[in-house]
């Protein structure tokens, strides 16, 4: 698996300078470190899923706890290499939602800077998110339910509204805007 998602990271052409730089450092790691579980406590690979509904026009987010923002769904891979199958995971624990790949390719990548935060008790350092985000689609009439633990909500937004209903500025501008264009472009 680990050499699929390093064949599909050569193969995925970024979208803007974020990405051609970021895609550099994620293969470098992945070529060098184990990075699919928290034990690198420097920098791990999560996967992320921008979930659209039938017509396009909305996206699914959840109020994460510990960020205390509206944000896509995803989480750590912890251990699972195959990105896509966690990105689905995650937005079914987190919503409740069954989501289906638009495509099986690779939608995005970043990597994200993760503050120092307590979680379950315990003080987890800053470090670093690898990130490998996918297109869903799932069903915007699903009964949602948000995951206790994570998240205190899960909702559809329109596109506009989806990145005004974040409060953390650097995914405002460089990440959900940039979902939100490539999403239009797809269709």
């Amino acid at each position: 698996m680990r050499t699929q998602l390093i064949q599909e990271l050569k193969e995925y052409k970024p979208y803007n300078e974020q990405e051609q730089r970021d895609q550099k450092i994620i293969l470098k790691m992945l070529e060098k470190e184990d990075i699919f579980t928290r034990d690198n406590q420097i920098a791990h690979i999560t996967s992320s899923a921008w979930v659209t509904n039938k017509t396009r026009d909305k996206v699914l987010m959840a109020y994460h706890n510990i960020y205390d923002s509206w944000a896509w769904l995803g989480g750590h891979n912890d251990g699972i290499e195959n990105c896509l199958e966690v990105a689905m995971k995650e937005v079914s624990e987190e919503s409740g939602v069954v989501a289906k790949p638009i495509s099986e390719q690779i939608f995005s990548i970043e990597i994200l800077t993760v503050d120092g935060h307590v979680k379950k008790g315990k003080y987890v350092s800053s470090h670093l998110h690898l990130n490998i985000t996918y297109l869903l689609e799932a069903d915007e009439s699903a009964i949602l339910t948000k995951k206790e633990d994570e998240n205190s909500a899960v909702a559809w937004f329109g596109l506009e509204e989806a990145i005004e209903k974040s409060s953390e500025k650097w995914f405002r501008e460089n990440v959900y805007s940039k979902l939100n264009e490539k999403l239009k472009e797809a269709c």
